[in-house]
C-alpha cells in the first residue's frame, strides 16, 4: 500500500492517495460484480452444485491510468502472476511472501468466537424481519451447515485481513445500487434472489459484526480502544513518509572492521542491547554494517540510505559481513527473512550484490520492514596495455592452489622451442577433448603477473589447435540433431553458449532448475532439451536418481535416432563419478541408443572457498578430485565416450569465477546492453604468430569476434573461460572422425 501511496503522488499526482486507492477498488469491485451477475444468468437454472467452502481463487488484476486518472482494469489473471523486476528483486520477494502469508492467515486462521459469530447471526435475521422491505420473501430463508462454513470462513477473512483490504461487502453507497440495478436488469424472473439475498446477509454480518468488535474495543483500558489493522492502515496512508527521528540522540558509526574472534560476536551483541532504540521510528533502519576486511562504502552510511557501492580488488575473493539493527524490536538477517545476522560471502568477477533484511521480532511471524543493498564490484586482473617489448608467458596452475604438485606453479617463460611449434601456420586437430594445454599471456616480465596484458590471454593446447566453426559451418554440423543437456549449471552454461552461437542470438533464457525444451533452433531445424541434475535442494530420499532423470529426458525428447543425429551432453562441477558412466551405458543400452554420441563435460574448479551454506574443499581434497577427474576421462574414453575436460582449463583460473557461492560459475547470461562491458572475446597480438584467442589463426579470431558483436540479441552469454571449454565442446559435436550413419 505504501507503494500504491508513492506511485498515485509521483505519477498521478494524486492529491489524496486514499481516494485513488478507494476508485481502484472500486473499478474492481464493479468488474466482478458484474462477472458474477452475468455469469449466473446465463446458467440454465440456479446451480445446486456443493461448492469447496476452503477453496479459495488468487486473481491479479492489471490496471491502468488514462488521462482522467481514473483506473481501469486492463486484463485479470486467472492465477497469482507477480512479475518480479530484476532491479528490485529482493523487495519483490518480499511483497510475494507477504502476500502468500496473508492469505493463509486469512485461511488457516481460528481466532473466530463462536459466540460472537453466532450473536452476529441472530442480529441479522432480526433486522431482517424488522427492516429490509425487499428482502421479506426470504426472511425465513434457513442456513444449513455447508451453507454456515463459509460464512464462518468470511468472519475469519474480516478478522484477519493482514495487508488485504476488503472490497466486498463495501460501504460505498453506490456499489450496492449497483448489485441491486444490475440483478434487477438481468433477473427479471427473479431466479437469482438467493445470490441477492447472500449478498444481502454478507453486507449485514460484516456491519453486525463491526458493531460487536466496536463495543469490545470499548471495553480495553484506555490507549488500546483501536483497531490495529485499522491504525496500521490509516497510519500507512496519513503519515507521508516516516523518517528517522532524532530524538534518541544515538551515536552512529560508519562500517568498521571486525575482529576475528569469536567472543568479538558476544560483545556486538552485549553492545547492541545497550545501545538499542525503542523509538518504533527507528524500527526499518540498521545502526551499523561491520565488514572484515573493511570496505569503503559509498555514499557513507547512514541509517536512512538503503543503497550502497564499493569497489575491491581482484585479489579478494570473499568477505565477512554483518549488520546490526538499531531497533531493540529490530533483526538484521542477510539475504532473507530467516538468513544468518553474519556471513562470508564469494565474490565473483563483476558485480555482486548483498542485501541486508531488517525484520520486526515482534510480529508472530518476523515480518520485513526494510531492505538494504550493498552493490559490491570485484576488478578484473590488474592489466597493462600491450607494448612490443613484450614475452609470452604461460601458466597452468596458480601457486594460490598448487593441485599437480609435480607441474610449476604460476607464470613461466615459454621456450623457444614451444613457441616455435604453436607458431606453425597449420597446427593438427587435437583428437581428443582433453588435451593437455596452458594458458599464455604477453608480459613484460613473467615473473611479475602485473606487467602482463591479460586482455590477451589465449588457451593453447599442446601440439594441436581446436578448430572454430563460422555460423554457415555450424548451423549445417547441428542441422536435424537433437543435443540433449543433462547436468547442473555449468552444463546449462555450455548450452546456451552453444544456442547464442547457432542462432547468433539468444532470445530467451532463465535458470532452469528443471527440464526446458528449445524448438527454435537453428530455424527450427535443431532440437535441444535441458535437465537440471542434481536438484540438491531436494531431499536425497526423494529426489530423482540419476538413471530416473536420464531416462526422463530421454523420453521427454523422443523421438531420438540411434544415431550421431542424437547427441548427449552430460557433466558437472563435481558430482560426476564412475557409476554415472556405467548408469548411462546401462540406459542407452536399455532405451536402444547405444549408437548416439555421448560427450562427457569433466569436473571443474569450484567449492574452494570458506562459504557459509555450502561445504568447503580443503586443498588436499581437490587434489584427490583432480586424480578422479583423471580417471574419470580415461574410463569415458574407454567407453567410447567423447570428453571435454574443463578441470585443466578452470584449476589456472581458479579466481576468475563469476556470481555464485559455490565459487564454480565460469559464464553468466546478461543483457545485451551489460554484455558491451563483458571481457574481450577475442583480441589479437602484434606479432605475426597471433596465437589468437586460445586458437592460433586469424580467421579464427576474426569468426568469434563476429559472433560477439551482435547487438541485436538479448541476452549474451558471457566469460572468457566458459567459451574455451564450449568451443571445444562445438569442436567434439561437429568433428570431422564422426559420421552419421544417416548421411
Amino acid at each position: 500500500l505504501l507503494q500504491l501511496q508513492t506511485f498515485f503522488q509521483t505519477f498521478l499526482r494524486a492529491a489524496s492517495p486514499q481516494q485513488a486507492l478507494d476508485d481502484m477498488k472500486e473499478a474492481i469491485s464493479k468488474l466482478l460484480l458484474i462477472t458474477e451477475v452475468f455469469s449466473e444468468a446465463a446458467l440454465p437454472q440456479p446451480q445446486t452444485t456443493r461448492q469447496c467452502s476452503s477453496c479459495f481463487q488468487m486473481l491479479t488484476f492489471d490496471i491502468g491510468f488514462g488521462h482522467t486518472f481514473y483506473p481501469i482494469v486492463l486484463e485479470v489473471h486467472e492465477y497469482f502472476d507477480f512479475q518480479a523486476d530484476e532491479d528490485s528483486f529482493s523487495e519483490d520477494q518480499s511483497v510475494k511472501e507477504i502476500l502468500l502469508r496473508d492469505t493463509f492467515r486469512i485461511l488457516l486462521s481460528n481466532q473466530t468466537s463462536s459466540s460472537t459469530f453466532f450473536e452476529a447471526m441472530q442480529n441479522v435475521y432480526r433486522s431482517a424481519r424488522i427492516k429490509d422491505d425487499h428482502l421479506k420473501e426470504n426472511s425465513d430463508y434457513c442456513l444449513t451447515l455447508e451453507e454456515l462454513n463459509p460464512l464462518i470462513n468470511f468472519v475469519k477473512g474480516i478478522q484477519n485481513p493482514g495487508e488485504f483490504e476488503l472490497l466486498f461487502p463495501s460501504a460505498v453507497p453506490k456499489i450496492h445500487f449497483l448489485l441491486h440495478d444490475l440483478y434487477r436488469i438481468v433477473n427479471p424472473g427473479k431466479k437469482l434472489n438467493s445470490i441477492l439475498a447472500l449478498h444481502w446477509f454478507l453486507s449485514s454480518l460484516f456491519k453486525q459484526f463491526q458493531g460487536i468488535s466496536n463495543i469490545a474495543s470499548a471495553n480495553l483500558p484506555k490507549g488500546q480502544n483501536r483497531s490495529r489493522n485499522k491504525s496500521l492502515m490509516t497510519a500507512k496512508w496519513s503519515n507521508l513518509g516516516i523518517s528517522y527521528s532524532e530524538k534518541d540522540n544515538i551515536q552512529l558509526r560508519v562500517s568498521s572492521p571486525v575482529k576475528e574472534k569469536d567472543k568479538e560476536l558476544h560483545i556486538l551483541k552485549l553492545a547492541k542491547e545497550m545501545h538499542c532504540s525503542h523509538d518504533k521510528d527507528t524500527l526499518p533502519h540498521i545502526r551499523q554494517i561491520i565488514t572484515s576486511p573493511h570496505l569503503d562504502l559509498n555514499p557513507n552510511f547512514d541509517p536512512k540510505i538503503k543503497e550502497y557501492y564499493t569497489e575491491v580488488p581482484f585479489d579478494l575473493l570473499t568477505i565477512k559481513i554483518r549488520a546490526e539493527p538499531m531497533n531493540c524490536q529490530g533483526e538484521a538477517h542477510l539475504d532473507e527473512r530467516q538468513g544468518p545476522s553474519s556471513a562470508h560471502y564469494p565474490l565473483g568477477l563483476g558485480i555482486n550484490i548483498v542485501i541486508i533484511v531488517v525484520t520486526d521480532k515482534s510480529q508472530s511471524v518476523n515480518e520485513i520492514v526494510s531492505i538494504y543493498k550493498i552493490i559490491i564490484f570485484r576488478e578484473d586482473r590488474p592489466s597493462l596495455p600491450l607494448f612490443d617489448d613484450f614475452m609470452l608467458c604461460g601458466f597452468i596452475q596458480d601457486c594460490g592452489s598448487v593441485i599437480h604438485p609435480e607441474e610449476s606453479c604460476g607464470l613461466q617463460p615459454l621456450s623457444a622451442e614451444y613457441l616455435a611449434i604453436v607458431s606453425q601456420p597449420q597446427l593438427k586437430t587435437c583428437e581428443m577433448g582433453d588435451v593437455k594445454g596452458q594458458w599464455i599471456v604477453p608480459c613484460l616480465s613473467c615473473s611479475d603477473n602485473r606487467t602482463c596484458d591479460w586482455r590477451q590471454i589465449t588457451w593453447q593446447p599442446r601440439n594441436c589447435q581446436y578448430p572454430v566453426l563460422n555460423k554457415p559451418e555450424l548451423q549445417k554440423c547441428v542441422e536435424r540433431k537433437k543435443v540433449l543437456f543433462i547436468g547442473d549449471s555449468t552444463n546449462r552454461g555450455m548450452m546456451y553458449y552453444l544456442i547464442e552461437r547457432v542462432n547468433e542470438t539468444l532470445q530467451e533464457w532463465q535458470k532452469a532448475h528443471g527440464m526446458k525444451f528449445y524448438h527454435n533452433v537453428n530455424n527450427g531445424s535443431t532440437f535441444i532439451s535441458y535437465s537440471y541434475y542434481p536438484q540438491f535442494w531436494i531431499s536425497v530420499s526423494q529426489r530423482s536418481t540419476f538413471e530416473e532423470a536420464l531416462e526422463q529426458l530421454l523420453s521427454r525428447s523422443q523421438p531420438l535416432k540411434n544415431t550421431g543425429q542424437t547427441i548427449l551432453v552430460i557433466g558437472g562441477v563435481q558430482w560426476l563419478n564412475f557409476s554415472h558412466l556405467h548408469i548411462i551405458q546401462k540406459v542407452l543400452k536399455r532405451m536402444n541408443l547405444s549408437n548416439i554420441m555421448v560427450v562427457i563435460k569433466s569436473l571443474g574448479m569450484g567449492f574452494h572457498l570458506p562459504v557459509d551454506g555450502v561445504h568447503t574443499l580443503s586443498s588436499v581434497e581437490i587434489q584427490n578430485l583432480w586424480k578422479e577427474n583423471l580417471a574419470i576421462l580415461n574410463t569415458a574414453k574407454h567407453y567410447g565416450y567423447e570428453v571435454v575436460d574443463t578441470f585443466i582449463i578452470t584449476m589456472g583460473r581458479y579466481k576468475e569465477f563469476l556470481q555464485g557461492k559455490c565459487g564454480c560459475h565460469f559464464h553468466e547470461v546478461v543483457k545485451s546492453k551489460a554484455s558491451e562491458k563483458s571481457f574481450p572475446i577475442a583480441t589479437t597480438f602484434s606479432r605475426p604468430y597471433v596465437l589468437g584467442k586460445y586458437f592460433n589463426n586469424q580467421s579464427n579470431v576474426a569468426k568469434l569476434q563476429a559472433y560477439a558483436s551482435n547487438s541485436q540479441s538479448p541476452y549474451h552469454v558471457r566469460g572468457p573461460i566458459n567459451q574455451v571449454y564450449s568451443e571445444i565442446l562445438l569442436s567434439r559435436i561437429c568433428g570431422n572422425n564422426r559420421k552419421d550413419a544417416s548421411v
